[in-house]
């Protein structure tokens, strides 16, 4: 088979300062075709630490200009080298590179893992939160003929109403390292009260709602405690989990003899050896474009609690492989905390599922998925 180069174009790549969930599926995902004879060029723009060109696993990532310009860039990066370009893919996390405009049709793969949709009412006030929405639907809409590949059901299903082609929609879950992955899950866990939170300070993802539940959930367990993994911000802590804290009379420090506990930035390792030792992950995102951090937990025999909101509940199954909210609020986020605590034979029937559900993922199969979208197209 001849090798095929394809251009991926994305506002971030695995070396940005801010590199996510989306990052790391990416990567996996260049990672597993470029040993099928694709060949990927990674453009994005240029972060201050990293060389601005580079090739690393056979990789070659290129960077240039910023979250804005590096859109003219990957223009004029794909009109120089287009006749050695297969395909050029747009990854759309809230920044599109609108190649409906200058890649022809037969070379266009759009690759989204969310929408934005509500979080624009979080993080922006009125009438800025309406025009981000609004522009998100038309800009999404600009590419709905394109083949598009996605992570989960919940967004297929958004995209759809947005007119995008089922058929031409390729599904890649969000898998797991297989090293991660326990082979039973750990049953001493019974008398264990510590929960924990993963990801950014952002109150999209809800840990507001999770540092809330913990308070109800403190009233009826006092030695109840969460930990919140993640770069340590601040400003977030006073303004918004300092003055729920003062409410429920909870303790805040960076040691185990304190309610919250801040562990900051950690390795990997000590990432998932906090996870391992919890009894839960909460997970009260309000959107995701699947949620690694909760199939991440699972592999390591802690089931989440998760709202009922897309990407979240694909991570569970919609309940089957974890708890999920019929109510997305921090009352009903306490009422499963105190389910994981006194119900112990449905605890450990969700472990024991959740850990079953990110066995059935893997990379190769995204890469078979993947390579049935490139046959169509080479088809078309």
């Amino acid at each position: 088979m001849k090798t095929k180069t394809i251009l991926a174009l994305s506002w971030r790549d695995i070396r940005s300062p801010k590199s996510g969930g989306a990052e790391v599926h990416t990567y996996n995902l260049m990672k597993c075709l470029k040993e099928q004879n694709y060949k990927f060029i990674s453009f994005a723009p240029h972060y201050d630490g990293v060389p601005d060109n580079e090739v690393d696993e056979n990789i070659t990532y290129i960077r240039k200009g910023n979250i804005i310009t590096v859109i003219f860039h990957a223009f004029c990066y794909y009109r120089k080298n287009r006749k050695t370009i297969d395909y050029v893919i747009n990854q759309c996390n809230t920044h599109n590179f609108f190649t409906r405009l200058w890649v022809p049709k037969r070379k266009r793969i759009f690759y989204i893992h969310q929408l934005t949709r509500e979080i624009w009412d979080i993080n922006a006030g009125f009438p800025l939160n309406i025009i981000g929405k609004t522009l998100e639907i038309f800009s999404l809409r600009l590419n709905r003929h394109d083949y598009t590949i996605t992570v989960s059901e919940s967004t297929k299903q958004e995209l759809v109403e947005l007119g995008f082609d089922p058929n031409k929609i390729y599904l890649a879950y969000n898998a797991v390292d297989p090293k991660i992955i326990k082979d039973e899950v750990d049953d001493n866990k019974v008398s264990n009260r510590d929960f924990i939170y993963v990801g950014r300070y952002s109150k999209y993802k809800g840990i507001d709602a999770a540092i809330e539940a913990l308070g109800m959930v403190h009233k009826k367990y006092p030695d109840a405690k969460l930990r919140i993994v993640g770069k340590k911000d601040q400003a977030f802590i006073d303004e918004i989990i300092a003055p729920i804290s003062q409410k429920y009379n909870l303790t805040i420090g960076n040691n185990d003899n304190c309610d919250i506990i801040i562990c900051g930035f950690v390795s990997e390792e000590e990432k998932l050896r906090l996870m391992e030792k919890s009894k839960a992950l909460l997970f009260p995102s309000i959107r995701e474009g699947w949620g690694i951090i909760v199939s991440e937990a699972a592999a390591r025999g802690t089931p989440s609690i998760v709202y009922n909101s897309p990407g979240a509940r694909d991570a569970v199954d919609f309940g089957n492989a974890g708890y999920m909210c019929d109510s997305n609020n921090p009352s009903n986020l306490a009422e499963l905390m105190l389910d994981t605590l006194e119900s112990s034979n449905r605890y450990a029937d969700i472990q024991h599922k959740a850990l079953a559900y990110v066995k059935r993922f893997s990379w190769n199969h995204n890469r078979d998925e993947i390579e049935r979208m490139f046959c169509r197209i080479n088809s078309d």
